[in-house]
């Protein structure tokens, strides 16, 4: 509980039996979290039971994509605050404490990650063209998974998110400036993961992802 607020998590998870038992008992430890859902999507490996051993509740998404993981975790999570993270060991549970410390006065907050250079220029490019865009506040981050919402500013605009693969995360920032939702941008760790990013692990990828998320932000202003 974060004051008188229950607190989800939501994990999407594909094949991440290496990492998402010790990437939940990190985020429950915060002492605030009263629930994790991990987003089972289509693993082939022993996610979903190691999550259930450290007391996630798994529910399985057979689309597959970030995106629709994402999206069936924001629909099942029960917490009047909601906290969205990667279960690979990229992200920490303490900074959950980090983004809750803004949002009494802020709907939604969003992470901004110390990543790669390369990573760091493609999305300072594509946040500053939606910041531009869509009148937003400062951002530097806009592919950064760990960010806060609460579920009430969700509920404005939950049903409008379409975006089942990588590209989803500016979509959800897109809706939220389009519902003049109140967001900040605070920085948080970043590590690398255990294995290979299924995104942005190579540069075919991270172009690829990266020329979704600009065509995303263009089609939805002319729209």
């Amino acid at each position: 509980m974060y004051g008188d607020r229950s607190v989800s998590v939501v994990f999407p998870a594909y094949n991440e039996e290496e990492n998402i038992r010790s990437a939940v008992e990190d985020f429950f430890g915060t002492g605030v979290v009263d629930e994790i859902v991990v987003v089972d999507n289509n693993s082939r490996d022993r996610t979903a039971e190691e999550a259930a051993m450290a007391k996630a509740r798994v529910v399985r998404e057979t689309r597959q994509g970030y995106g629709n993981a994402l999206r069936r975790g924001l629909r099942e999570a029960t917490g009047d605050i909601i906290i969205m993270a990667e279960p690979d060991g990229t992200f920490l549970g303490r900074d959950v404490h980090k983004l809750l410390a803004y949002a009494d006065d802020f709907e939604m907050v969003c992470g901004t990650a110390n990543m790669g250079w390369f990573l760091r220029v493609g999305n300072w490019v594509v946040a500053k063209l939606l910041q531009v865009l869509y009148d937003g506040p400062s951002l530097s981050d806009c592919g950064c998974t760990m960010r806060l919402i609460h579920r009430a500013a969700l509920e404005k605009f939950r049903d409008e998110l379409t975006v089942g693969g990588s590209h989803f995360l500016p979509e959800m920032l897109i809706r939220a400036l389009q519902r003049k939702i109140k967001v900040i941008e605070v920085p948080v760790n970043y590590r690398g993961r255990v294995g290979e990013s299924k995104i942005t692990g190579t540069l075919r990828g991270t172009l690829r992802t990266g020329f979704r998320m600009i065509g995303l932000i263009m089609i939805n202003k002319m729209a």
